[in-house]
């Protein structure tokens, strides 16, 4: 995952912000969520992407990984993918995506 850190990256954008998690309907995204392309993650899917600082509903982006949240519980990690030159505070981070993260223990990889 840390081989992201830097780098742009094309993310199709499944979770719109505003929708609605397909299996916790009372989860709402905060944020757009999505996946790159043609990866497999440690859990077998596609490597998901939070879609930070952008506060539209997208459904395509490609932005920079400015971090990724390691998932200490699970295979289910996630790039933090930010406008080209935004920069995000771990708290930031952390707010952003507590919506969802707060079910996991995690930390933040730079």
């Amino acid at each position: 995952m840390r081989d992201y850190i830097g780098k742009l990256v094309r993310v199709v954008i499944d979770r719109p912000l505003g929708t609605s998690h397909p299996d916790y309907p009372d989860t709402v995204y905060a944020v757009n969520h999505g996946y790159v392309p043609r990866t497999v993650s440690g859990d077998g899917e596609e490597l998901d992407c939070y879609v930070l600082g952008i506060n539209i509903p997208v459904y395509e982006y490609t932005g920079r990984c400015i971090s990724v949240i390691h998932r200490l519980d699970g295979d289910d990690d996630k790039l933090i993918i930010a406008p080209d030159g935004r920069e995000l505070s771990d708290g930031d981070i952390e707010a952003l995506t507590d919506f969802q993260e707060r079910y996991f223990s995690h930390t933040i990889l730079r």
